[in-house]
């Protein structure tokens, strides 16, 4: 089935008049419109000259029919010239002040620069648009359906395994060595370091690791009495008879075992709280000894100039992209699952809460200002830029074809007010 015609407005005879929204109109279309009007307004001139011709030396009705058509050939012919010379010299001829746009073409470009500049992307009229567009409120009521945060994950999935393949090993090397390890050479570590050692052990995040030390401990020495009974042999006096130094291995493992059993055991037991004041005493020397935090500085120093760190880390972080790609090319991932959850529960918090979504709406203006005050005048420029790589010409049939439709009103209007001007003007002439 054939598509009906595009009408963007009124018509009169088949011909389209409106100046109704174009966007989806091609060149082809804008110039066929522009033809359309440049033969009826051409037609409206015609009428009125025929009308005049027929209604020369009429008395009568015919005076005033003949007065009207006079003036509304006078009106056509005037505002044919006003538009024309907007965009080429009219009947080829050079008068002075015609082809304005191709010949002022670079005024013409700044002026419109400036107006976009001053009305468009100032931060008053920035503001307000966005405040009366309520972009937290439309975007959170949109995220709260599924199939819209499902989408968002798939998008952010996609591009986050894009940028991930494209990061190869030799360049994270890269990185890492020229650029992290040095800054962290230089960066003072220990204060921080001490820091987060003494929140390790106020809130007790060490202790499932002094459990593992404990449990690897106990099963490696359980497992290994006689390597154990071997090194405890050499510290024997050479005087001592081996049966002796045998029991006396043989008790000191079964002590250790037994020891390190206990503490394993007792949540609460002396050697743990031991250990726990020797990390606070550490902590705070970290951060307040000269002596301990120069030796842990010149310990950082050491093991981050060991090449075997840059591959290390670079091992790590190909472990960790393997995983990532694995779960983000998975659609029914935990990870996917999980995103698509908190984003659903970020569009509700923010329709439901007022202040929540006030500030969301502000930091967007900020950001939009920022940018537009910083960038404003380069994004405008693409006008001026543009503009100037057009030829006069180019730039008069471009501008033509998308506003010479509309301007075409200009004389089919002329040529009705200047016939009705007419017809009211020899009306009084001859009443009076």
């Amino acid at each position: 089935m054939t598509n009906p015609p595009r009408s963007t407005g009124p018509q009169l005879g088949g011909v389209h008049l409106g100046t109704g929204p174009d966007l989806g109109l091609t060149d082809d279309d804008r110039r066929a419109g522009l033809r359309r009007m440049r033969i009826l307004a051409l037609a409206l001139l015609v009428l009125a000259a025929v009308i005049f011709v027929l209604t020369v030396d009429r008395d009568g009705a015919w005076a005033y029919v003949h007065a009207t058509a006079e003036a509304a050939m006078v009106g056509a012919i005037a505002d044919w010239f006003a538009v024309t010379a907007l965009f080429r010299h009219p009947l080829g001829l050079p008068i002075p002040h015609t082809a304005i746009i191709p010949t002022r073409k670079g005024a013409l470009a700044r002026s419109l620069q400036a107006f976009v500049t001053d009305n468009f992307l100032s931060e008053a009229v920035i503001r307000q648009r966005l405040a009366d567009a309520a972009v937290s409120r439309r975007a959170g009521s949109w995220l709260t359906e599924e199939r819209h945060s499902t989408r968002v994950v798939d998008e952010l999935a996609v591009l986050l395994r894009s940028g991930l393949r494209r990061i190869h090993d030799d360049e994270m090397a890269a990185v890492i060595e020229s650029e992290l390890i040095p800054r962290l050479i230089d960066e003072p570590l220990s204060e921080i370091s001490g820091r987060l050692l003494g929140d390790v052990v106020a809130e007790g995040a060490h202790h499932g690791l002094v459990d593992l030390g404990l449990v690897e401990a106990h099963r490696w020495l359980s497992s290994n009495t006689d390597r154990v009974a071997a090194v405890l042999s050499t510290r024997a006096p050479w005087w001592t008879p081996q049966w002796l130094d045998q029991k006396v291995t043989d008790r000191l493992q079964l002590e250790a075992l037994a020891w390190i059993a206990d503490i394993r055991d007792d949540p609460n037991h002396e050697a743990r709280r031991a250990f726990d004041d020797l990390l606070r005493q550490l902590s705070s020397d970290l951060q307040n000894d000269p002596a301990t935090m120069e030796r842990a500085e010149r310990l950082k120093q050491r093991v981050l100039g060991q090449p075997q760190v840059v591959v290390t880390a670079v091992s790590l972080w190909g472990a960790l992209r393997r995983a990532l790609l694995e779960t983000l090319e998975d659609p029914q991932s935990s990870l996917r699952a999980r995103g698509i959850v908190h984003l659903q529960a970020l569009g509700k918090r923010i329709v439901d809460d007022h202040d929540f979504s006030t500030r969301i709406d502000g930091y967007v203006a900020e950001a939009a200002v920022y940018f537009v005050q910083r960038y404003g005048a380069e994004i405008t420029t693409v006008i001026t830029d543009t503009i100037d790589r057009w030829d006069g010409k180019e730039a008069a049939d471009r501008i033509e074809l998308h506003v010479g439709r509309d301007l075409q009103f200009i004389r089919i209007n002329g040529t009705l007010v200047g016939g009705l001007a007419g017809l009211i003007l020899y009306s009084l002439s001859t009443l009076l």
